[in-house]
């Protein structure tokens, strides 16, 4: 890669589409033909989080359970829903009706678990919604998003998640080592 390649991988950053969604930064590079490729990549809170420890594996496992269920239930594309109007969707495009059982599942374990977390309304649901759900950062959610609207510390919003990641993995049964309890 010539030096010119490298301060165009280095110097990319988001689009604006990209930086209201999530946090994601679009790099630029060139494969061995010489053709420009595009890679779109987000941050790993979780893993980040896990790493610098942060969090517990069993909080890193539940995160990772939430997230997974929140894409299998279709979420990921619609900024916040009421769960307990299911059967309503906010679009024909999510129509409830469209989904597979594994997705109304999915949708239910979303919403139990958010329901755990004290609802949409408090800073717990609201984190583990936008951080975990939708992909945002931390920091974006904590300027952005915050609790109830407003702007929250960047220090108490990583709180809030940890503080968040440890009731889904008690709400999981996900101990320590991230294995789930048979129950």
């Amino acid at each position: 890669m010539t030096k010119k390649q490298k301060q165009k991988v280095r110097g990319s950053k988001p689009t604006p589409d990209a930086r209201r969604q999530c946090a994601t930064r679009v790099v630029t590079e060139f494969d061995p033909n010489g053709i420009e490729v595009t890679h779109h990549r987000t941050v790993d809170t979780l893993g980040l989080m896990l790493r610098s420890g942060a969090i517990t594996s069993a909080m890193h496992a539940a995160g990772r359970g939430f997230q997974a269920a929140f894409t299998v239930a279709c979420f990921d594309s619609m900024p916040r829903v009421n769960l307990t109007l299911m059967a309503r969707s906010p679009s024909p495009a999510h129509d409830v009706y469209n989904f597979s059982d594994r997705q109304l599942a999915a949708r239910e374990r979303v919403a139990r678990a958010v329901d755990a977390l004290g609802g949409h309304g408090s800073p717990a649901g609201s984190c583990v919604w936008y951080v975990v759900g939708m992909q945002m950062s931390v920091r974006e959610w904590a300027l952005r998003q915050g609790w109830g609207g407003r702007p929250v510390r960047q220090e108490s919003a990583q709180g809030i998640l940890v503080a968040a990641l440890g009731v889904l993995a008690k709400h999981y049964g996900i101990r320590d080592s991230g294995e789930r309890r048979c129950a």
